[in-house]
């Protein structure tokens, strides 16, 4: 069983990119475009990592956030704003994520923070 990922992001373009990228890598990825998704889908796949975008219509990210922890305290996030909310970031990184990008962000980076905390188990 790989490692699981979940890409939460308004953004189908970005969503898109993303699953792309990790698919390749070899993990298995889900995907949301709000919060009421990405909770639904940590409830039923449990996913090992959260690729969190801050500013979702609706249910913003720090909801989310703290939605998420609430479900599983060891799930790992990391958030991703193309907003440079320095508040938000903070609050981000207290509520437990990992690590932040801010949009437009290198996917060579992201992908090695990934890959940092959940590594692929070898098959």
């Amino acid at each position: 069983m790989s490692e699981k990922i979940l890409i939460v992001d308004d953004q189908y373009g970005i969503r898109i990119l993303l699953n792309e990228v990790f698919q390749k890598e070899g993990y298995k990825t889900f995907q949301a475009a709000n919060g009421v998704q990405a909770i639904d889908i940590v409830q039923k796949h449990t996913p090992d990592m959260v690729l969190l975008d801050m500013k979702i219509p609706g249910m913003d990210g720090i909801e989310i956030l703290k939605r998420l922890k609430k479900m599983n305290q060891d799930i790992r996030v990391i958030i991703m704003t193309a907003y440079g909310e320095l508040d938000m970031i903070q609050e981000a990184k207290d509520l437990g994520a990992i690590t932040h990008f801010a949009k437009p962000f290198d996917i060579d980076e992201l992908r090695e923070a990934v890959r940092a905390n959940i590594p692929l188990k070898s098959e």
